[in-house]
C-alpha cells in the first residue's frame, strides 16, 4: 500500500492550493472563501521516485456558524487516522491562532508523525514570522509558499523521510473509474457511503453539500475500482456563485475522466430535463452508462407494471440510445446497491469487448444481402466487408461500401441494433462508420 499524507489546518490557510501543487492537478477548489473544502479529497503525488497519496481536508473550526462544522471536523479526524504522516498548515500572516493550537493538540494526542508547514511566505521578509510557530510543540516549522512553490522541495524531503519504507503504490489509471453523477440531492454521496460502508462524504438534505469531485478506492469482495462522487449539476441559470460554478466544472471533468457514469435519478421526481442534459454530457464524452433510480423506498406503489412504466418513460426520454441498464435502488436501505456495482463493472467490460472479424462478416454479410441499404438516385449500395477497429475508446466498427455517402442514418441504426442484438454491448456507446472499400 502507498503511504498517505493528510493535509490539515484551520480554514483558509492554503491546504487545497498545496494539495493541487503536490498532485499537479486542479482537483481541489481554491477560493478565498473560508470553508470551501468540506469532504476529504484524495490525490496522488510523487517525489524523488517515491509515490504517495495525499488527502485534502476541510478547515478545522469549533463554535462557528458553519452548518457543516461537526461533519468537517469528523472528516478531519478520519483523515488523521488514515494517514501515515500528517502535514499541519498554518498561515504566517495570521500568526498562531487558537484554532492552530487546538489542531496541534489533536495531532500530539494522535501520536502520528507530523510536519509543520508555515504557508504564505510569498516574500523574503515573511520568513521571519516562522519561529513563532515553535510554540505549537510540533518541531521545526518549514517555510512554504503553496502559491508559487517556494520551500516545497525541502518540505517534501522531510515528509518522505517520515514515510514507511515498504511502499508499493498502485497507479490510479490501472483501475476502472466510475463517476456518480446527477442533479443536486439525488443521493450521490449517500450511495458512495453505502458502497464503502463508512461516512466517506458528508451527507445532508441541503442541495449542493458536495463541492469537489471526491475519488475513493473500493477494494472489497474481490473487486477493485475508483468511485468518484461529484457535485450536483444544476442548470446554468441557477448557478449563481463562483464555488458552485467550479463544482459543476469539476463534475464535468469527472465525467470526462471516468470509464462508466452512474446517473442517479430521484424516484420521487422522475426524469427531468436536467437529467437529460447530464446524459447528453455522458453521451458526448462516449462513456458507459448505468441509470440508477434512487430513493425507491419512498415510492408507495412498486408493482411490476409501475416498474415497467418507469423504465419505459426513462428509455423514451433518452432515446434513440436505449440499450442501457436501469436499476431501482435505495442508498438509505442499501437495497440493490451491490447490483449497481456489478452492473457498472459489466458495462466497463463491455466497453472493451472485441468481436472477431470472421464472426462479424459471417453474421452481417447474409443480413446485408437480404436487407441492403435503400437505393439512392438509381444507384445500388453494396457492403462487402466489416471489421472492428483496435485500440479505440469505445467499440468502433467499419463497414466498407462502394457508395458510403448514400448510407443514411436509419440504416446505420439498423446495423447498430443488430450488433447489440448479437453481442453484449449493454450500457456502452458504439461508433459505426461506413467507408469506401
Amino acid at each position: 500500500m502507498a503511504n498517505i499524507l493528510a493535509i490539515v489546518g484551520r480554514p483558509n490557510v492554503g491546504k487545497s492550493t498545496l494539495f493541487n501543487r503536490l498532485t499537479q492537478t486542479r482537483r481541489a477548489i481554491v477560493n478565498d472563501t473560508a470553508g470551501t473544502t468540506r469532504d476529504r479529497q484524495y490525490g496522488h503525488a510523487e517525489w524523488c521516485g517515491k509515490p504517495f497519496s495525499v488527502i485534502d481536508t476541510g478547515g478545522w473550526v469549533i463554535n462557528s456558524d458553519d452548518t457543516f462544522e461537526s461533519e468537517i471536523n469528523r472528516q478531519v479526524n478520519l483523515a488523521i487516522k488514515e494517514a501515515d504522516v500528517v502535514l499541519l498548515v498554518v498561515d504566517v500572516n495570521e500568526g498562531v491562532t487558537q484554532f492552530d493550537m487546538e489542531v496541534a493538540h489533536l495531532l500530539r494526542q494522535s501520536k502520528k508523525p507530523t510536519v509543520l508547514a508555515v504557508n504564505k511566505v510569498d516574500t523574503f521578509d515573511r520568513q521571519y514570522g516562522a519561529p513563532e510557530f515553535y510554540k505549537l510543540g510540533l518541531g521545526e516549522p518549514y517555510i512554504l509558499s503553496a502559491e508559487n512553490g517556494l520551500g516545497t522541495g525541502e518540505l517534501l524531503d522531510e515528509i518522505c523521510s517520515r514515510f514507511r519504507k515498504d511502499d508499493n503504490d498502485e497507479m490510479i489509471d490501472e483501475l476502472p473509474r466510475f463517476a456518480i453523477v446527477g442533479r443536486p440531492n439525488a443521493g450521490k454521496s449517500s450511495i458512495l457511503n453505502a458502497f464503502i460502508g463508512e461516512e466517506r462524504t458528508i451527507v445532508t438534505d441541503i442541495p449542493g453539500t458536495t463541492r469537489d469531485s471526491i475519488y475513493t478506492k473500493y477494494d472489497k469482495f474481490g473487486k477493485e475500482f475508483y468511485l468518484v462522487d461529484t457535485a450536483g449539476i444544476r442548470k446554468k441559470a441557477k448557478v449563481n456563485e463562483d464555488l458552485e460554478y467550479y463544482s459543476v466544472v469539476r463534475s464535468i471533468r469527472a465525467i470526462e475522466n471516468s470509464d462508466v457514469c452512474i446517473l442517479m435519478l430521484d424516484a420521487t421526481r422522475g426524469i427531468e430535463s436536467q437529467d437529460l442534459n447530464i446524459y447528453s454530457l455522458i453521451q458526448k464524452n462516449k462513456k458507459g452508462l448505468v441509470v440508477c433510480v434512487n430513493k425507491w423506498d419512498l415510492v408507495e406503489s412498486k408493482t411490476t407494471q409501475d416498474i415497467k412504466g418507469y423504465e419505459r418513460a426513462i428509455r423514451e426520454r433518452i432515446a434513440p440510445f436505449t440499450d442501457f441498464p436501469i436499476i431501482f435502488c435505495s442508498a438509505l436501505t442499501k437495497q440493490r446497491i451491490f447490483k449497481v456495482m456489478e452492473t457498472a463493472l459489466h458495462v466497463y467490460e463491455n466497453k472493451f469487448r472485441k468481436v472477431p472479424t470472421a464472426q462479424l462478416n459471417e453474421k452481417f454479410l447474409p443480413l446485408i444481402e437480404n436487407y441492403p441499404p435503400p437505393a439512392l438516385k438509381g444507384k445500388y449500395i453494396k457492403i462487402k466487408y466489416c471489421t472492428q477497429l483496435p485500440n479505440t475508446q469505445v467499440p468502433t466498427f467499419v463497414f466498407f461500401a462502394n457508395l458510403p455517402q448514400y448510407v443514411k442514418e436509419p440504416y446505420r441504426r439498423f446495423l447498430e441494433n443488430k450488433l447489440r442484438e448479437w453481442w453484449d454491448f449493454n450500457g456502452t456507446p458504439i461508433q459505426l462508420f461506413i467507408r469506401a472499400k
